[in-house]
């Protein structure tokens, strides 16, 4: 690989922002995953206003999410394991034929009138299980897809770029539809949207073979993607900062529902508006990514990021007004997708070819394994000391832990100079 991408050679302007859908396959990929997404976001808002609707509980808000993701903190190392082994494609395929099923039988206990907690619990553990394996492949996934590894930091950040455009609309339109027919319906366009990512993964030109690697005994092949993670300080110090994140700052949605009806003193289209606004800043950090490409930098970003994305929070917790309230979650969405964008993109770009399964199986049980615990607690809190203390709360120990994050940056930095000309990603 030449030393271009560090000198910045290449595509320029917009072409060199979308530079990696030249690439057939992951245009496929984008596609797929861009309709599939609105529909996933209709799901999530939907989901999160009918158990408040139901209970008017901001801890039942909590339990819910962490039944959503408990599986996710559990499986996803495991998961890692099997990736490494297995087809990723043929993974995925499994993993979204069960979402859509999940997404089908939501939709119909709910315009059955049949919703109730229980149901709502146990159909929320069924998706985070599928989850647990189905986001470490398509994470892992995306270097198959793009023939050139120069490419796959711009692939990644089109990725949360389409995840957070889904953001946008998803919410808007699932916040007109629960005020006008109710939640059910978000759950159906959820679970037919899965059709087009089947389509689009069925077309697609991929080699079919096992990826390359020993296969040695299962446990033996989780100690030493647990060992590698760990072992090595760029990619430890990267997951525990994310880890920190996702504990204390990221599950802040769960929240949403309170601020939009009893803070904000709004209805279903309130929290529209709010996970629209947090997609919109989400959209503008993972443009942000795209356009850059060098690797250089990225672990200032990620610093920087989470400085940002707690600052953004700690204002949100404050206002009082929709249109300051807009302005600053946008600024925590930008925060919090720069962040988590540009760690995935570090991780990948540094971690071996045969391990990479594992490391974002670790990389996923850090971003969305610990939420449940976040979610648990932030439900919790927010019952005794109220949603904006709760939230404030979060936003200064996300700021804190970049403060110490920057602490080990001169620890590491040496590391990931030379992982970078191994790879041959910089010059010399």
């Amino acid at each position: 690989m030449s030393a271009k991408n560090d000198t910045g050679a290449g595509p320029a302007g917009l072409a060199g922002v979308f530079r990696a859908l030249r690439y057939r396959n992951y245009r496929l990929f984008f596609t797929g995953q861009g309709i599939s997404l609105i529909g996933t976001w209709m799901q999530q808002v939907a989901m999160s206003w009918l158990v408040y609707r139901l209970t008017s509980s901001s801890l039942l808000l909590g339990v819910v999410a962490f039944s959503g993701l408990i599986c996710t903190f559990l499986l996803s190392p495991f998961a890692g394991v099997l990736i490494d082994r297995v087809e990723r494609r043929r993974v995925i395929m499994m993993t979204q034929m069960l979402s859509m099923v999940q997404a089908l039988v939501l939709a119909g206990v709910v315009l059955s009138g049949a919703a109730a907690v229980w149901n709502l619990i146990v159909l929320s553990a069924w998706l985070g299980l599928i989850n647990a394996f189905d986001m470490p492949a398509r994470q892992s996934f995306v270097l198959e897809l793009v023939e050139d590894r120069a490419d796959l930091g711009n692939a990644i950040a089109l990725n949360s770029s389409l995840f957070n455009s889904a953001r946008l609309i998803g919410p808007t339109v699932a916040g007109m539809l629960v005020a006008l027919v109710g939640e059910g319906l978000c759950f159906l366009i959820n679970g037919l949207s899965f059709i087009a990512v089947l389509a689009c993964l069925l077309a697609m030109k991929i080699d079919p073979a096992v990826p390359a690697g020993r296969h040695d005994a299962f446990f033996s092949g989780l100690k030493e993607g647990l060992s590698y993670a760990f072992g090595f300080a760029p990619i430890k110090y990267t997951l525990l900062q994310l880890a920190l994140a996702a504990l204390v700052a990221m599950p802040y949605p769960v929240l949403m529902p309170v601020f939009a009806r009893d803070i904000l003193k709004g209805h279903a289209g309130t929290l529209g508006l709010l996970m629209a606004g947090a997609g919109a800043g989400a959209l503008t950090g993972a443009i942000f990514l795209a356009s850059r490409k060098s690797p250089r930098g990225l672990v200032r970003i990620i610093i920087t990021a989470s400085l940002i994305f707690g600052a953004g929070l700690v204002l949100f917790s404050f206002s009082r007004m929709l249109a300051l309230s807009l302005i600053f979650i946008a600024v925590a969405g930008f925060g919090m997708v720069t962040q988590m964008a540009a760690s995935n993109t570090f991780i990948q770009l540094i971690a071996d070819d045969d391990k990479r399964g594992r490391v974002m199986g670790y990389y996923v049980m850090a971003f969305m394994g610990l939420s449940p615990f976040g979610s648990l607690i932030f439900g919790w809190l927010a019952s005794i000391i109220g949603a904006p203390f709760t939230l404030m709360a979060g936003g200064l120990c996300s700021m804190i832990g970049g403060m110490v994050f920057a602490g080990r940056f001169r620890t590491i930095r040496d590391q990931v100079r030379s992982a970078y000309r191994q790879k041959e990603l910089v010059d010399e």
